[in-house]
């Protein structure tokens, strides 16, 4: 390091700073795939820091406890770095220590989904003229 360069500089270079709002580190984590997807969650209630629901702008440090839940799914974790930047989904887990008893849980769970096959997709907009015709058929009209 230069003599006038800063210490805190250091620290933002190498993304090693005291802490990062939620939502950025929830993005660069990669468990939303943009920062609105993760404002959303947090003000829907679907990430708790600490236990508590937390704000978007909320500063999270290393040894911070994190509850997500994304649709089916649950993550129980603990924050282990900060990252400035997106970085590859390899590098991304290194910043994250999740509990054995939630991904037990959750591996559990996507096996059930996939054993339980494709899923049906509902509504599919407006019924065909055939579809009609068989509705007519059986309503007698």
């Amino acid at each position: 390091m230069s003599a006038n360069a800063h210490p805190a500089d250091a620290d933002a270079d190498t993304g090693a700073s005291d802490g990062q709002r939620l939502d950025k580190w929830l993005w660069a984590a990669r468990f939303f795939k943009t920062r609105p997807l993760a404002v959303e969650a947090i003000n829907g209630g679907k990430v708790h820091v600490d236990g508590q629901r937390a704000k978007p702008s909320r500063i999270v440090r290393p040894g911070t406890r994190l509850s997500i839940h994304k649709g089916p799914l649950a993550w129980e974790i603990e924050v282990k770095a900060v990252s400035k930047q997106r970085r590859p989904a390899s590098e991304a887990a290194l910043l994250f220590d999740e509990d054995a008893a939630s991904r037990h849980k959750r591996q559990a769970q996507v096996q059930e989904r996939r054993a339980a096959g494709p899923q049906p997709r509902g509504e599919r907009g407006r019924p065909t003229k055939r579809d009609r015709r068989r509705l007519s058929e059986l309503t007698g009209k």
